[in-house]
């Protein structure tokens, strides 16, 4: 008796748990749209010289020193507001001033390899205003162990 009790309730549960769709057609893409920002035809992009830089092998405690150069290919001032890496041995630094519309910038990144070993990639986010919001940058290479 036990058994067809807890199978039934089993069942029901499942049953209540597959109704809790939607059964309005387009439903789900009415609350997509209503979400999706579309950017102004005049907003600052953000076009990056090279999007990735391979520092190849270095040894264990080295630091690597890159500059990410981009270019404002938008018609308004490009503002970045955020750069951050996904570790602490890897610290971007991002211009203060607003770039203006056919300028150029740096995003100045270190990695410090201490107590880092094999391949590496490290991603640094960049946040602006710009078309689109967040772009990345890619630091990549191998540390070989301490000789």
């Amino acid at each position: 008796m036990k058994r067809i009790f807890l199978i039934a309730f089993a069942a029901a549960s499942l049953a209540a748990c597959q109704q809790t769709k939607s059964t309005q057609p387009g439903a789900d893409s009415t609350a997509k749209a209503a979400n999706t920002v579309v950017a102004s035809p005049d907003a600052p992009v953000l076009s990056f010289e090279n999007g990735m830089y391979n520092f190849g092998k270095i040894t264990q405690g080295e630091s690597v020193h890159y500059d990410f150069k981009f270019k404002n290919t938008g018609k308004t001032p490009l503002i970045i507001t955020n750069a951050t890496a996904t570790c602490g041995c890897t610290i971007p630094e991002k211009p203060n001033e607003p770039i203006k519309p056919g300028a150029e910038g740096v995003i100045k990144v270190v990695f410090n390899s201490a107590g880092k070993m094999g391949m590496q990639d490290k991603i640094v986010t960049v946040t602006s205003n710009g078309n689109p919001s967040t772009s990345e940058v890619h630091l990549i290479g191998e540390v070989l162990g301490k000789k």
